[in-house]
């Protein structure tokens, strides 16, 4: 996922990477993208290092970095392998992308969001039913939210956040916390757009009026929420690219 100006997502120019970080960033994105999906070998380092137009010691460098990390295994005298990592890899894997600013695969952002959908809802509804005055404190204070990406961002974060830790069971707050990072990178750019805030701003009424509800009410307000974001998500990504392209074609023209 490009993000638009250059940026990293968050309004700020990217810090330069290192060849081999480069390297380790565009290895990555083509595995995510199915250039080399997982049980495929890679191309030999003389090759790689023709292909990204750096150093074979840059390519050592940059594979010894993936395999660390899970995403391939090197095989000493045969070709290195793309791992299976949507089925062995753990969600520890995100941290490694969410360093990479705006290169998140569009594809694992709206996995990220699907699974959020599985997940936020039933946590919402436990959280509400143990401790729903806190929850309500922590909403009343939206009326202050100023109408900016990064309040929203961190907002929004700090209340997935409330509801894991409220939910009782201590692997969600857990599960949650490696996607820190990504959310961050993610909601800078959402939230940029005036679509994502409004939404936001409508849902945390929505749920501060469900707390005094019921708990199938909390649930199905926080499982729309997100199911809304999702399309958003998509409906402001395929704008940007679009504006994107049509930046680049009447440069090319």
């Amino acid at each position: 996922m490009q993000y638009p100006n250059g940026t990293n997502g968050n309004g700020n120019h990217p810090q330069p990477f290192r060849p081999a970080q480069h390297t380790q960033q565009q290895l990555i994105t083509a595995i995510l993208d199915g250039a080399y999906p997982p049980g495929s070998p890679l191309p030999a380092e003389r090759r790689l290092a023709e292909l990204f137009g750096v150093t074979r010691p840059t390519i050592r460098e940059a594979l010894q970095r993936l395999a660390s990390e899970g995403w391939v295994t090197i095989r000493h005298g045969k070709a290195t392998e793309v791992n299976n990592f949507w089925e062995t890899g753990g969600l520890g894997l995100l941290g490694t992308l969410a360093r990479y600013g705006g290169q998140l695969p569009d594809r694992l952002v709206v996995h990220l969001l699907e699974f959020r959908v599985i997940m936020l809802p039933p946590v919402a509804r436990r959280a509400a039913a143990e401790h729903s005055a806190d929850i309500q404190a922590y909403l009343a204070r939206r009326h202050d939210l100023d109408d900016m990406a990064e309040a929203y961002t961190a907002y929004d974060w700090d209340l997935q956040v409330l509801l894991a830790r409220r939910s009782g069971n201590p692997l969600f707050p857990m599960i949650l916390n490696d996607f820190k990072t990504v959310f961050h990178t993610m909601g800078q750019f959402y939230f940029t757009h005036s679509a994502g805030r409004n939404a936001s701003a409508a849902y945390y009424g929505a749920l501060e009026r469900a707390i005094g509800d019921s708990g199938e009410t909390v649930e199905s307000v926080v499982k729309m929420a997100m199911e809304t974001g999702i399309t958003i998500w998509r409906q402001i990504n395929s704008a940007t690219k679009e504006n994107t392209d049509g930046a680049m074609e009447r440069l090319g023209g």
